[in-house]
């Protein structure tokens, strides 16, 4: 059996980079695909990453993961605050999944504080930089082996 793995991206990820390197880190969303894409496939994953500014085109691919029984790693971006389209749609997902946060929200001003995603989340992952990325991977390879 091939696992699956979704990692997909929210609103303005594409900037990372040049959007605010004072707070997200110089790292592009480029550099964290290709550091993902070499993990998963060392763990064995089928990864897909993707990124929009879209929420119809990310409650999409969530349902997309959800009929490939794939596992997900979401980092919702923008999309995390009050966006109840896209929580329905990450509650569909049977198999781990990890919400991601480049920053701390929680050490944020207050309109970043509170996700609507992390409900629906095994577990969160925020504030370690673009290596959250990885660290999610191993977090999804790690949980998804204590599925029954």
């Amino acid at each position: 059996m091939t696992r699956k793995l979704y990692i997909l991206n929210g609103s303005n990820l594409n900037m990372l980079g040049v959007r605010e390197p004072h707070i997200y880190g110089s790292t592009t969303l480029a550099d964290i695909e290709q550091s993902c894409l070499t993990l998963a496939d060392a763990l064995r994953f089928d990864c897909v990453f993707r990124q929009t500014n879209s929420e119809s085109e990310l409650i999409d691919w969530i349902q997309e993961a959800f009929l490939q029984d794939a596992a997900l790693i979401i980092n919702p971006a923008g999309f995390s605050f009050g966006r109840i389209p896209v929580l329905d749609a990450v509650k569909l997902v049977r198999r781990p999944v990890v919400e991601l946060h480049i920053t701390n929200i929680h050490a944020r001003s207050e309109e970043y504080r509170h996700s609507t995603i992390s409900v629906a989340a095994t577990a969160v992952i925020c504030g370690a930089g673009a290596n959250g990325y990885l660290l999610a991977i191993r977090a999804i390879d790690d949980l998804w082996s204590k599925q029954p």
